[in-house]
């Protein structure tokens, strides 16, 4: 295929290059980050994907140094995919790059077995020096989301049980109805909610789920 005179040239695959996946549902995104990563020296994308079930397949195809994952993504979202891998995989070097700062969401990938976590919005000066650190064995959490931690409420981490709790609750089930749904008792539910309440410092349920939407969460 011929190219304009002035066109810019992707280097030549190097043997010793950090091998890629990318993960992620948004095809324009991908791609776009595909195009930056191919000129950067010492990177070859090797694979892209975009759900959990094909990173799965992927990985078991290409083993590439590091995988880069999206959190929110149909069919199993990031963390059930990356707790697949690491099962299959213990040794899986994983960079999730996504959308939410949620400090919930990147205590839940990293106890999952993710090596770091940047959002999209990061610099790719940033995003490069992220992919070397977890390649070369280190664990790294991207600036953004770093200072989000910093200034989080007090109150205590959110679970991945009383998450789901917070997406009943959004959804205006009583008590009785959440404990139902999952499988524990109408207590066990109510103490869930009031979990929730003093963690995110709301008065009621409305004001949690109004909360939930703050902190990334819940998604629109």
């Amino acid at each position: 295929m011929l190219r304009r005179p002035n066109s810019p040239v992707p280097p030549l695959p190097n043997p010793s290059s950090i091998r890629l996946i990318l993960v992620d549902d948004h095809v324009v995104l991908r791609a776009g980050l595909a195009n930056v990563l191919s000129f950067e020296p010492g990177m070859q994308v090797v694979a892209e994907g975009d759900d959990g079930e094909v990173a799965l397949a992927l990985y078991r195809k290409h083993q590439p140094d590091v995988l880069l994952l999206d959190l929110c993504m149909p069919g199993i979202d990031g963390i059930e995919t990356l707790q697949r891998l690491r099962r299959e995989f213990p040794a899986a070097r994983v960079l999730i790059l996504t959308s939410s700062e949620a400090p919930e969401e990147v205590r839940h990938a990293l106890a999952a077995g993710a090596c770091g976590y940047v959002t999209k919005t990061v610099h790719p000066a940033e995003l490069m020096a992220a992919i070397r650190k977890v390649h070369a064995g280190g664990q790294v959490i991207g600036k953004a989301v770093a200072e989000q931690m910093a200034v989080e409420q007090e109150g205590g981490t959110i679970s991945r049980r009383e998450l789901e709790t917070l997406g009943l609750v959004r959804q205006g089930f009583t008590n009785a109805e959440i404990g139902r749904l999952m499988g524990v008792s109408e207590n066990t539910a109510k103490a869930h909610v009031r979990a929730l309440l003093a963690k995110l410092q709301a008065a009621d349920r409305a004001e949690a789920v109004a909360r939930g939407f703050e902190r990334g969460l819940l998604k629109a």
